[in-house]
């Protein structure tokens, strides 16, 4: 019998192409059961959104230096996509209003602010606004593990979702959440029992399990409730346990 969960394909379909890449994005959309990517974003120099999980670009491209010091152009220009295959040799580092574009009536967004402390003034409110310009504030939320982030985001629009990013048994839970207004808990997966999904329903959050990347995760995941969003790096695996059986996959 497959699983019934909602489908989040991390950083796009990661584990088949270079993660935080247009192709990882278009490779995600291949699966039709995929109803959220999520993705990074950070600031480039000229005040750009951009998607790249790390503060450098040492370990994704064929440069060195912080995201912070290059231009959007200048991070387009590099190599994203050698590090993972020579398949994708020349993938460029996106900008997020390129992933809104693509992404447009196909699925819905969870977008991370890397930001701690303050390192990317202004990002909240420049990610709210491209959100803004592409109709995107109802089908996207906007997560961070830095609950100041989020405030600044629901200062900057209220009506957007925020969510929780955590890694550890949760602390005050619920009520954490309800202080900084987010309804959304995007957690560790490991770190999700029957008992705390049990109390997260009952606050009315929606929550996210992150990252499921083999099958018996995955399942163990959809025994506490179809209604948990399963983000994993393999959206082929998931495909797999979904149907009850392993089929042809054709996409690139």
């Amino acid at each position: 019998m497959g699983i019934a969960n909602p489908c989040c394909a991390h950083r796009g379909a990661s584990g088949l192409a270079p993660e935080n890449t247009m192709a990882a994005m278009k490779k995600a959309l291949t699966f039709p059961f995929v109803e959220w990517i999520e993705l990074d974003v950070q600031l480039s120099k000229d005040g750009v959104p951009v998607v790249m999980h790390d503060d450098t670009v040492n370990r994704t491209t064929d440069r060195k230096g912080r995201v912070a010091d290059f231009t959007a152009a200048e991070l387009a220009s590099m190599d994203a996509g050698s590090w993972f295959s020579p398949e994708f040799r020349g993938e460029p580092v996106p900008t997020l209003e390129q992933v809104l574009e693509l992404t447009a009536g196909k699925c819905r967004l969870n977008i991370e602010l890397k930001t701690y402390g303050g390192r990317y003034p202004g990002i909240e409110a420049a990610v709210v606004g491209l959100l803004r310009r592409h109709d995107r504030i109802r089908n996207s939320v906007i997560t961070s593990f830095d609950p100041l982030a989020l405030r600044r985001v629901k200062e900057a629009e209220r009506s957007i979702r925020t969510g929780l990013i955590i890694d550890a048994p949760p602390r005050r839970g619920s009520n954490r959440l309800a202080r900084i207004g987010a309804a959304f808990l995007s957690i560790g997966w490991t770190r999700l029992t029957a008992e705390r999904m049990a109390s997260f329903r009952k606050a009315g959050l929606e929550v996210m399990a992150w990252t499921v990347d083999r099958k018996p995760g995955m399942r163990r995941i959809a025994a506490m409730g179809e209604d948990i969003i399963i983000c994993t790096n393999y959206p082929d695996r998931f495909g797999e346990l979904k149907a009850g059986r392993k089929f042809k996959w054709f996409g690139r």
